[in-house]
Order: C-alpha cells, then sequence, then structure tokens
C-alpha cells in the first residue's frame, strides 16, 4: 500500500518562497513517477510538476522558472520548491504517485495515489 503525507504548506505574501515535502512509503520498487498538484476552489485539479521514472521533470508552463521537483531517495520524499510565488498560485497542493507504462505524467486522471494535501496561500 503506496502512502504519501505532504507537508510544508502555509501563507506567504508574493515573491516569497515554500518548499512543499510529500514522504512516500509502501514502495515496492522505484518504476513509479511521481507529481505535484493542486486545485484551487472552483478549479479542476491541474498538474504542475512531474518527476518521471527516468529522473526527468516537467512543469506546466506557468509555474516553469519558479518552481523544481525533485526528490531524495534515501528520505524517500519528494520535494516542491516553488519560488517567487504569485497570488495565482494559491490552491490545495497534492503529491501522487502511480506505476504504469507511463514514463512521467501531468494528468491527474493517471494517478492513483495520492496524499492528503496541504494548503498554500499567496497574498498580495
Amino acid at each position: 500500500q503506496v502512502q504519501l503525507v505532504e507537508s510544508g504548506g502555509g501563507s506567504v505574501q508574493a515573491g516569497g518562497s515554500l518548499r512543499l515535502s510529500c514522504v512516500v512509503s509502501g514502495y515496492t520498487d522505484n518504476k513509479y513517477y511521481m507529481g505535484w498538484f493542486r486545485q484551487a476552489p472552483g478549479k479542476e485539479r491541474e498538474g504542475v510538476a512531474a518527476l518521471g521514472r527516468d529522473n526527468t521533470t516537467w512543469y506546466v508552463d506557468s509555474v516553469k522558472g519558479r518552481f523544481t521537483i525533485s526528490k531524495d531517495n534515501a528520505k524517500n520524499t519528494l520535494y516542491l520548491q516553488m519560488n517567487a510565488l504569485k497570488p495565482e498560485d494559491t490552491a490545495m497542493y497534492y503529491c501522487a504517485a502511480q506505476r504504469d507504462y507511463l514514463l512521467w505524467s501531468l494528468e491527474a486522471w493517471r494517478y492513483k495515489h495520492w496524499g492528503q494535501g496541504t494548503q498554500v496561500t499567496v497574498s498580495s
């Protein structure tokens, strides 16, 4: 049973930074790809960043150059470093993991395993 637990959310002013963490347990192997998603009230869940099974990284255009996804295998932890935050980044952020034939994905429907979410609020 794969379990993911996020932390690191909070409230910051525009231009500030936050680092989200996602501790992962229950892996059977390293053949998972992982992602960070966010969902604002009244909006669909959006893929923000993905870490492929080949360790490639992918980002939605709105966060390119500001967000960085990474993983510490020794700590079984996925990170999302968020810099230059904007009010439009305000959302609940979720990490997710999936094991299938794909190398990576930013499509929420493809992911089976999800964390509980951590709130990020950016004020102007």
